[in-house]
C-alpha cells in the first residue's frame, strides 16, 4: 500500500485507530483486519485514479431540492414533556454520562 508518502497499514497502526475510534478489536482478528482495511484503501485508491475532469461535483445523483418551512417562532413543548421519556434527569435538564476527561480519553 506505500506510494506517495503514504504511510503502510500495519497491525500496530490499526490497533491505534481501533483506539482512537474507542473500538475493541481482538488481537487475534488483527492480521484479517489489516488486510481487509489494505484491500479498501487499495479500491479507494483506485477510484481516486479515475480521470474526473469534465465532470460537474454534486450532492447526489438526482437534482433534488430540500422543501424547508418558514422559519417562524412556535411555541416550545412543555419541559414535563420534553423530559417524561428520558432515563435521567436533573431538574428541567437531561442527565448524560461524563464522556470527556475519562482514563481512555484521548481527545485532551
Amino acid at each position: 500500500m506505500e506510494d506517495s508518502g503514504t504511510k503502510a497499514l500495519t497491525p500496530e497502526l490499526v490497533r491505534h485507530i481501533a483506539r482512537l475510534s474507542r473500538l475493541t478489536v481482538d488481537e487475534s482478528q488483527l492480521p484479517k483486519l489489516t488486510a481487509q482495511i489494505e484491500s479498501i484503501l487499495g479500491y479507494v485508491a483506485k477510484i481516486g485514479e479515475v480521470d474526473v475532469s469534465g465532470v460537474e461535483p454534486m450532492a447526489h445523483a438526482l437534482p433534488l431540492q430540500n422543501v424547508l418551512r418558514d422559519d417562524e417562532p412556535r411555541p416550545s413543548l412543555p419541559v414535563d414533556a420534553v423530559l417524561q421519556n428520558a432515563p435521567e434527569t436533573d431538574g428541567p435538564f437531561f442527565k448524560v454520562p461524563k464522556v470527556i476527561g475519562g482514563d481512555e480519553d484521548s481527545a485532551g
